[in-house]
């Protein structure tokens, strides 16, 4: 029944990025063995004792070739000792969720089938991502051993007889030859756990209250045809009480509706679009994989993702797990803006600042380090898990709108006026020619790293701006000590503002070449304006 097969031929280009492995999806399909040679990887990382007899998890953001590699996963997943497979209902299950039924079920680890915000379809992305035991995305030393597998892999085991029924909630078995336990896989509500977990999180009495009650708020919610459209029906409609039209793009399609699942102002345009008439309070946008999420309050008011982890540091609170639990650290990624830092600052909490990518958090919350996180890319998460979590990071702001029971607006105004504010805006140059992005980085480098850089001035306006430090940013894990270099540049000035520059590893094809732009006001009377920095393609940020 199961089978070793020659691979054909290893593939050089199977290194996983910050978030797993992703490509096109034609290069999935078109290439022999693409698929397989890279699951097979995955299982080879693992200690075969490990392995032997073992839970794993497996769900995917229901985007297409989801369920083909599924069934690929199953059969192979069978022929590598694994024991048992816990699978979403249709193959679906969002990535926050992934990280909570691993934790569940004690799992060795989960495979994750989402390109998060990239496009889907058949002309779209698909990606695959391998984690651990704590739920979270794989370590280095993990990934960089897929790869070397990758790279000289000469065969896989599969058992192509194996086909799993993913529409049923059901428990499935199979005998396999020379094995004393049945192969099972348990389809399982996609739902249900993650929702048990945010019961024992947040309130749910003043949530209902708050959107269903006598003086309820107006919420508009958009899945965008994504994952999470089944978690805010069940969650938000059919337990908190918010009415059914208040949740759109609820049902998971495979191209996204035709759409870039990527809440910003630019794909959720429609929401921003319908915020700004004024008939909502709150309103939220989800990415593909659900682990991620845009907040707008009432005519469209947009929370930066850098000002919203700060406001839900803030207010932390506001939130029952933290009550009990306490606070142990926040932290963010590098490129993020310092708004966090000020209130890191102003309650006395350890600040870390880290590399992007979700796997360097996990790592301070398994060693107790770590209550809350989150990136510039609508990204926020807590301890609760080892991976961000969209819709956590909306039920978090709707506990701080019900315990403070005032606006989104008013809650970030008097914020700014708090702990000032961290004007921040981000720019992205996509499917870039890698070598000469590289080239640009390295000039760059030599450029900001030179004698004469330090010190300089530059005015924007009425501001003046002068460098105090510019390095490639290095981080030291405080827990294991391992180091991560060349992690970005990185301009700062004497008044904390700053500019970064990175390469990003989430896209398919290309390099994209991100540029961050964080300046800091705490001047109450400057605080409201808007002094966005104008940065086009071929202009230049710095002076001959």
């Amino acid at each position: 029944m199961c089978k070793l097969r020659s691979v054909f031929t290893p593939y050089p280009d199977q290194r996983p990025g910050t978030s797993g492995l992703r490509k096109k999806v034609f290069v999935f399909q078109s290439k022999r063995n693409y698929l397989q040679n890279f699951i097979q990887s995955i299982y080879s990382s693992i200690d075969l004792l490990d392995r032997q007899g073992s839970t794993m998890v497996v769900g995917g953001d229901g985007r297409y070739f989801n369920q083909t590699a599924i069934e690929v996963i199953v059969q192979m997943a069978a022929a590598n000792g694994v024991g048992r497979l816990v699978i979403g209902h249709h193959g679906i299950m969002s990535t926050p969720a992934v990280s909570c039924v691993i934790r569940k079920y004690k799992a060795i680890g989960g495979i994750v089938l989402t390109a998060s915000h990239n496009p889907g379809g058949r002309e779209g992305d698909f990606g695959i991502k391998f984690n651990t035991a704590n739920g979270g995305p794989a370590q280095d030393a993990v990934t960089n051993r897929i790869f070397q597998i990758s790279r000289t892999i000469e065969e896989y085991a599969i058992c192509p007889e194996i086909l799993v029924d993913l529409a049923t909630l059901s428990k499935q078995t199979f005998d396999l030859e020379n094995k004393f336990k049945p192969f099972t896989v348990e389809i399982v509500d996609s739902v249900e756990s993650y929702a048990n977990m945010l019961r024992n999180i947040f309130d749910f009495a003043a949530l209902k209250e708050l959107l269903s009650g006598e003086n309820h708020i107006k919420i508009q919610l958009d899945a965008m045809h994504g994952v999470m459209g089944p978690y805010v029906k069940r969650i938000l409609c059919e337990e908190l009480g918010s009415p059914a039209n208040s949740a759109i793009n609820c049902v998971p399609l495979q191209d996204f509706g035709g759409q870039h699942p990527d809440p910003n102002l630019t794909y959720a345009a429609d929401l921003v679009e319908t915020m700004r008439g004024g008939q909502y309070d709150f309103g939220a946008a989800f990415d593909g994989d659900g682990d991620r999420s845009m907040i707008l309050g009432k005519h469209g008011f947009f929370v930066n993702p850098s000002d919203s982890v700060a406001v839900i540091a803030a207010n932390v609170f506001s939130i029952p797990y933290f009550q009990h639990t306490g606070v142990r650290g926040y932290a963010r990624s590098m490129p993020t803006s310092a708004a966090l830092d000020n209130v890191a600052r102003a309650t006395k909490i350890e600040l870390y600042e880290t590399p992007t990518g979700w796997k360097f958090f996990g790592n301070l919350m398994d060693a107790g380090k770590l209550s809350l996180c989150g990136e510039e890319s609508f990204g926020t998460g807590a301890d609760h898990i080892r991976e961000k979590d969209g819709l956590w990071a909306v039920l978090a702001w709707l506990s701080i709108l019900a315990t403070r029971k005032q606006s989104v607006e008013d809650i970030i105004k008097d914020h700014w006026q708090t702990f000032g504010r961290n004007f921040f805006t981000k720019y992205d140059y996509e499917e870039v020619d890698l070598d000469a992005a590289i080239q640009m980085m390295e000039d760059l480098e030599l450029r900001i790293l030179g004698k004469a850089f330090m010190g300089q001035r530059f005015a924007v306006g009425e501001k003046l701006y002068q460098v105090e430090k510019a390095d490639n940013f290095e981080y030291t894990d405080p827990v294991d000590g391992r180091i991560c270099r060349n992690q970005g540049l990185r301009i700062i000035f004497t008044d904390g503002s700053r500019i970064i520059y990175r390469l990003s590893g989430t896209g398919s094809m290309g390099a994209t070449v991100r540029v961050y732009i964080d300046s800091y006001e705490k001047d109450p009377d400057k605080i409201f304006r808007d002094p966005r920095v104008s940065l086009r393609p071929g202009k230049r940020l710095f002076r001959d």
